[in-house]
């Protein structure tokens, strides 16, 4: 603004950017996007953000202030290759911010995108020797080896037969990895429970919350700790690009679902009742020896 003084500057940011920074941050957030400071897109709008501000600028002919390449949108709006339509900036030390007209990068020059694409699509690997660590005696080791390379070649032909079912469309699972790295805090809604966790909706995709990761000590049911509506404050865990599945852990205090104590029946005896008397079992002293019974007469 400083170097521009006549320019009119518009700063978009993605929906989620409220809840993505320093709680002290928040109250200043909401005056910005109140006075018109900072404009976010709409819930729902097809590419976020990013979406957002190339729309904006088409509409008014105006530059775009980013290091952001913008390559999934090259087909929408090819006028980003037009001169002066991108402009970069870094800091520079000891003089301060410097701006600079810059093209965008165009998909063929970068392979993270296709590695990505690449890595998400490729299918669990498949076992083809036995499992390591594995001591034989002297003479059933023939035998054991025999039955181990049996059980990989059955291992081998279930993995083809059962192929891997995956958690999340390819397209939403490489914009949360693009966006969302290992340690990065999101908020999530809990959608179903699973046998060992629940899955919880994320914006676009399916995050997985188990049980391991909802408390220390695990609790013993999600059903216990989390209900189906519930929002949580998470952590991304770990990926598997193979399923495009995401972990998440709890971040936070939660508050447990508390199940209502079930009513005691009190069991008392009707006063009429009467007690049995314990049965007594008579012993003889030692050096003592019992009396013959008398004879009849």
């Amino acid at each position: 603004m400083n170097e521009y003084p006549d320019t009119k500057v518009t700063v978009v940011v993605d929906a989620t950017f409220g809840h993505r920074i320093d709680k002290r941050e928040v109250a200043e957030f909401n005056d910005a996007i109140d006075n018109n400071e900072l404009v976010s897109p709409p819930a729902g709008a097809v590419g976020r953000g990013d979406g957002f501000v190339l729309t904006i600028a088409k509409k008014i002919g105006a530059t775009v202030v980013s290091n952001d390449s913008y390559q999934e949108f090259h087909q929408d709006h090819p006028w980003l290759f037009d001169g002066g339509r991108l402009m970069g900036g870094k800091p520079v030390p000891l003089v301060g911010w410097v701006f600079i007209d810059r093209l965008p990068v165009r998909p063929s020059a970068t392979k993270s995108v296709k590695k990505a694409s690449r890595e998400a699509n490729r299918p669990m690997p498949i076992p083809r020797t036995p499992p390591p660590n594995i001591k034989l005696a002297a003479k059933t080791k023939a035998t054991t080896t025999s039955s181990a390379t049996a059980s990989a070649s059955a291992q081998v032909q279930n993995a083809r037969t059962k192929p891997t079912t995956a958690v999340n469309e390819l397209a939403p699972f490489l914009e949360f990895v693009e966006k969302y790295k290992l340690g990065s805090k999101v908020k999530g809604v809990v959608e179903t429970y699973s046998a060992h966790g629940v899955y919880v909706r994320i914006g676009d995709v399916l995050g997985y919350l188990p049980l391991r990761l909802m408390a220390n000590p695990a609790p013993r049911s999600a059903r216990d700790f989390v209900k189906i509506g519930q929002q949580v404050s998470l952590v991304v865990s770990s990926f598997t690009a193979s399923r495009r599945s995401i972990d998440v852990g709890i971040v936070g205090p939660v508050t447990a679902v508390k199940k209502a104590a079930p009513v005691k029946k009190s069991k008392k005896r009707p006063a009429a009742a009467q007690t049995r008397p314990a049965a007594v079992q008579t012993r003889p002293v030692a050096g003592q020896t019992r009396k013959a019974p008398a004879k009849k007469k």
